[in-house]
């Protein structure tokens, strides 16, 4: 079943083959996860919603049409963590409060881990859809064909976009290492 593509296992997930779901959960939940972790900075809820994920993933094995796999679950990842998010909204700012006091604490390790920790905080500061977009290019490693497909836009248009947010995260960065 190692031989297989994302698309063949989904298609047989599909037809009813359900024990190959296992494949596509073994490469692919990890992935998830941290698309989730990175967005939140909550582990916990991060697998959490990696759950929900592969229980829509068999819930909507039907409606698979043999597209880029890839794109169709990082599909239902952003639906559900627009679901999340929207459930979330008036409890935001708390959340991201807490996530810095948490990181703080985190700081008086090494320089590399400091660092880390303010890219991290950088990144939260962005707007959820600047945020996801640099999640799924430079962490999840998404090629800007298929975030267009994900997100419902061309691929040049992406590329501008990831490039702003980019921009932004930087400016951000530098601002709070000069104050």
């Amino acid at each position: 079943m190692k031989h297989l593509t994302d698309e063949e296992l989904m298609l047989a997930v599909a037809d009813g083959e359900l024990k190959k779901l296992s494949v596509l959960f073994d490469r692919y939940n990890v992935r998830i996860y941290n698309f989730f972790n990175k967005m939140l900075q909550n582990k916990m809820v991060s697998e959490d919603l990696t759950q929900e994920v592969f229980i829509k993933v068999l819930k909507y094995r039907t409606s698979y049409k043999n597209g880029n796999f890839t794109s169709w679950i990082y599909t239902i990842a952003r639906n559900i963590f627009s679901s999340y998010y929207q459930k979330q909204k008036k409890e935001r700012s708390n959340i991201i409060e807490d996530d810095l006091l948490n990181s703080e604490e985190k700081l008086h390790t090494e320089s590399n881990t400091e660092e880390l920790e303010h890219l991290q905080k950088s990144l939260l500061q962005l707007n959820s859809s600047d945020r996801e977009l640099i999640v799924m290019h430079r962490f999840q490693e998404i090629k800007y064909e298929q975030i267009a497909e994900i997100i419902g836009s061309s691929e040049g248009a992406v590329k501008v976009k990831v490039h702003r947010a980019l921009k932004k995260l930087k400016d951000i960065y530098f601002q709070t290492v000069h104050n």
